[in-house]
């Protein structure tokens, strides 16, 4: 038991005593033309205008002009851009793209599933608008298409409701709900 109380002092005395600080070694203090000692390196920091104070960005700028013989390669692209400029997401000053349409599929899952929730108690705008916010996170979810087709049917957008039918088709032609939607398609065809 004494060897065991005489081991604890011994450690509670060490960590108890102060850390004297490393000293340098002689050739770490000597200023040279290409090392300058700490206290020149803090002057120039705090130096306004200096190289220390610039920015590093103006480093990190990519070249996104388009190389020198781009028309010849691509006669048609300011055909494209004209096009770009007249959608939605695109501003028609500038011929930039304003906006991004994130991509998360697992979101879009999600969304269907409240959408299903919501269609199955009866309420058609809510399932509708989890239907399109589906869309938005998974652009051509054929899910999605399709029960926003039923939910305008539902809600009496008879127009609507072929448009998204007949958009299903086109993404999956051979679905598995491609039999009601073109049955859809066709009584929707019928009372207009």
């Amino acid at each position: 038991m004494i060897p065991v109380l005489a081991l604890l002092t011994a450690l509670s005395l060490a960590q108890d005593s102060p850390v004297k600080p490393a000293s340098n070694p002689p050739s770490a203090n000597k200023s040279a033309p290409d090392n300058p000692s700490p206290s020149k390196a803090t002057d120039q920091a705090a130096a306004p205008g200096s190289e220390a104070d610039a920015s590093s960005s103006l480093d990190t700028r990519i070249d996104i002009s388009p190389p020198k013989d781009d028309d010849k390669t691509h006669p048609s692209s300011k055909a494209v851009v004209a096009g770009l400029a007249a959608s939605d997401d695109v501003d028609a000053h500038t011929n930039e793209v304003q906006e991004f349409h994130p991509w998360n599929p697992l979101k879009a899952t999600k969304d269907n599933q409240v959408g299903d929730f919501y269609y199955k108690r009866g309420n058609y705008k809510a399932a509708l608008e989890r239907y399109k916010e589906a869309l938005y996170f998974k652009e051509g979810d054929a899910v999605a298409t399709f029960r926003i087709g039923q939910c305008q049917e539902k809600l009496g957008n008879k127009a609507e409701a072929k448009k998204y039918y007949q958009q299903y088709l086109k993404i999956l032609p051979e679905g598995p709900e491609a039999k009601n939607a073109r049955a859809s398609v066709e009584r929707l065809a019928s009372v207009q």
